[in-house]
């Protein structure tokens, strides 16, 4: 049992996970047609090397679901790799994931941080993905 939760504590501390879409690749028109399309976010290829110094770093995305079809005969992570060596990035992943990866942080555009379910419930609501009464939060 302490091999395991040693092991689980390492690969939690030595990991960031990363979200793909709005946090590496701009995705600027969405799904679009499925393919990846746009150029990394400014300042991505500077982050991942700073970052890659300390942490394994991790891609986790939806577009890896094994549900999602297949785009012009690729499936999602040859898609991203292709683009990850495109524009000379791919050295700094080392790996992919649809699943939520054990990691020390995650980044990724769409996130609310959670200390508490009022700030929660209010930081929702600013994306006005929330209607009802909040007056008990």
């Amino acid at each position: 049992m302490n091999d395991f939760l040693d092991k689980v504590k390492q690969e939690i501390s030595s990991t960031l996970a990363l979200d793909f879409d709005g946090v590496l690749h701009k995705n600027s028109k969405g799904y679009h047609n499925g393919t990846i399309y746009d150029d990394p976010l400014s300042g991505t290829k500077e982050a991942l090397d700073f970052l890659s110094k300390k942490y394994r770093l991790v891609i986790y995305t939806c577009k890896l679901s094994p549900e999602r079809p297949l785009v012009d005969g690729k499936n999602a992570e040859q898609m991203i790799w292709e683009w990850l060596k495109k524009h000379n990035i791919y050295q700094y992943i080392s790996s992919m994931t649809y699943k939520k990866p054990r990691a020390a942080l995650y980044i990724d555009d769409k996130a609310i941080r959670f200390d508490n379910w009022k700030d929660a419930i209010k930081d929702i609501e600013k994306f006005g993905n929330i209607n009802g009464d909040l007056s008990k939060f």
